[in-house]
């Protein structure tokens, strides 16, 4: 009993007692116990700051005086036989100068007896301002008849030329995505589409703008779904459904002139889980440089065009190693051929799957971990043994790193692998690379890795223009779908900078959301055309340039009215 404590306390007590009285060192006393030695030596420094600590204390039984809640504990009572409920009777307490937490009202109705209320209709519940209520979103009651109004989301408006151009429907259908005849599949995706591509707002946002008719209008629906739907639609779509619907996305963006890279960044990215799953692993969140429950996800990168090729959400701790074969034999599916080159992190694969990427004839270039043997090994051999190289094309300030170009075997590899360990590249250890491109310059191997640090970008932009991580927010979005629809948002985004040039080709999607989606613009229904006129902007000449005004594409969820872009 004494040996072995049941609870913290008594774990604190008899740890300390072997310490302090019983003289014992402090490592053997934290390995006894089970503490870490940092952590004992916080314990003992906490004891010798308050060495009167009560161990054996035990909390008073009984419930605890509550004098706030005592003083109103009647009116509580009142007010929960007029079936109020306890945000109900905390707004009542409030005005009359009584402030009480929801969590202290509904302590006070368990220790009543009273049971929860179940959910009441509006003409149950007390008389109060409440926000409007719009109407159901119905695509059966689209009105298009001959009117003018003013939307926040003009600038949406200006992918429906891209958009038009991809057989949606035919795309989610083959797809499997499920649909009503209230609101179509390729409405409720639109309606996500809308909120994924104006940053400002988040799905959770959505009931701030359920009356704006231009948001609506650009889903195909009389208003845009409510939160609920948004929630409930993105359970609704099976698994299986995004695999296939990606494939054919890009292969409709390759023929809207989105080209097939070669070349693809790959990375791990942890989507913060922030609820009580037991069946959610943990994950390493870089930005918070530690381990917490989250969703891991692959995402790959076209090097070239910097659009989102390939998204995995849910990868499980014991097949992330092999997350890279899939996107490889996605990519085989997908285009008859396997990627031609791999570049990615040292803790993205194994050996064993790098020497399975060699036999398939794709190129990569990885990092290696280092240890203190290598560095040791590194540390001992003669300045003789090293070169110089430079790095052109890159703008950084080390330009002129010192390498060690070799030829190494390692464990689960076959053959022979390229090690180039690299210093002076303004880091305090030395990197060590590692490649099967045997016969290419070292400068353009380090060249092109150091150009990888553009997914990292990347997925900082999509993480917080596109809300990559918002998913604890009102709106619980499936992490499948909400990742389906940033590698969506991403392709258009790519489409209109295409489409503008001028320097826009790389920019970010937040750059060009703020010099062109975000505007306000007035739409005007007619009989055979929609015209949709933007305030004057000082961008605006460059969509003008791009031909966006001499448009007039048919959307043929608008009856096939012509849209006409009007630049004021």
């Amino acid at each position: 009993m004494f040996l072995n404590p049941s609870n913290p306390t008594h774990r604190q007590y008899e740890a300390l007692r072997a310490f302090f009285v019983d003289q014992l060192p402090a490592h053997e006393a934290a390995q006894r116990f089970g503490y870490s030695y940092g952590s004992f030596r916080v314990l003992c420094h906490e004891f010798r700051q308050n060495p009167q600590r009560e161990f054996f204390q035990s909390p008073p039984k009984g419930p605890r005086a509550g004098p706030k809640r005592d003083a109103v504990r009647e009116r509580i009572i009142s007010l929960r036989k007029q079936n109020y409920s306890v945000y109900d009777i905390q707004r009542v307490l409030e005005e009359s100068g009584h402030g009480l937490s929801p969590a202290a009202i509904a302590q006070t109705l368990a220790e009543e007896g009273f049971a929860r209320l179940p959910r009441r209709s509006d003409e149950e519940r007390p008389a109060a301002i409440r926000p409007a209520a719009a109407e159901v979103a119905d695509v059966r009651q689209l009105d298009l008849t001959a009117r003018s109004f003013r939307t926040r989301f003009g600038g949406l408006f200006l992918f429906l030329p891209f958009l038009v151009q991809v057989p949606l429907e035919d795309l989610l259908s083959d797809s499997g995505f499920p649909g009503s005849r209230m609101i179509p599949a390729s409405a409720a995706i639109r309606s996500l589409l809308a909120m994924k591509l104006f940053g400002h707002a988040r799905h959770s946002h959505v009931m701030s703008s359920v009356f704006d008719e231009g948001l609506a209008l650009f889903a195909g629906l009389n208003v845009v779904p409510k939160r609920s739907f948004l929630t409930e639609y993105s359970c609704r779509i099976p698994p299986r459904s995004y695999p296939a619907f990606m494939k054919r996305w890009f292969d409709t963006m390759a023929q809207l002139g989105i080209d097939r890279g070669v070349s693809f960044d790959l990375d791990f990215h942890t989507i913060p889980y922030h609820g009580d799953d037991a069946l959610v692993e943990k994950h390493y969140v870089s930005k918070r440089s530690r381990r917490q429950k989250g969703l891991l996800a692959l995402l790959a990168q076209d090097a070239d065009t910097r659009v989102f090729c390939y998204a995995n959400a849910g990868v499980r701790k014991q097949e992330q190693n092999d997350e890279i074969l899939r996107f490889a034999e996605f990519w085989k599916q997908r285009t008859g051929k396997w990627p031609q080159e791999l570049i990615f992190d040292s803790k993205l694969t194994t050996h064993a799957n790098l020497s399975r990427l060699k036999q398939w004839g794709i190129d990569f270039i990885t990092l290696r971990r280092r240890s203190p043997q290598m560095l040791q090994q590194i540390y001992q051999l003669p300045s003789s043994a090293w070169r110089r190289v430079e790095l052109s094309s890159i703008s950084r300030e080390y330009r002129t790193p010192a390498i060690l170009d070799q030829r190494i075997t390692l464990s689960g590899y076959q053959g022979p692998i390229r090690q180039i360990v690299i210093t002076d590249l303004g880091h305090e250890e030395p990197t060590f690379l590692l490649t099967n491109q045997l016969h290419r310059s070292a400068a353009k191997l380090i060249g092109r890795y150091a150009q990888r640090m553009i997914i990292e970008n990347g997925i900082a932009d999509g993480i917080d223009f596109f809300h990559m991580d918002a998913l604890s927010s009102a709106v619980a979005m499936k992490v499948d779908c909400d990742l389906q629809l940033t590698l969506m948002a991403s392709s258009l985004y790519r489409l209109l900078a295409l489409k503008i040039k001028n320097g826009y080709q790389r920019a970010h999607s937040r750059h060009i959301f703020r010099d062109f989606i975000d505007a306000t613009a007035v739409v005007t229904i007619g009989d055979f055309e929609t015209e949709v006129r933007f305030q004057k902007r000082a961008h605006n000449p460059l969509l003008m340039a791009a031909g966006f005004d001499q448009m007039r594409p048919a959307i043929p969820w608008l009856n096939d009215k012509r849209l006409h872009l009007v630049f004021g």
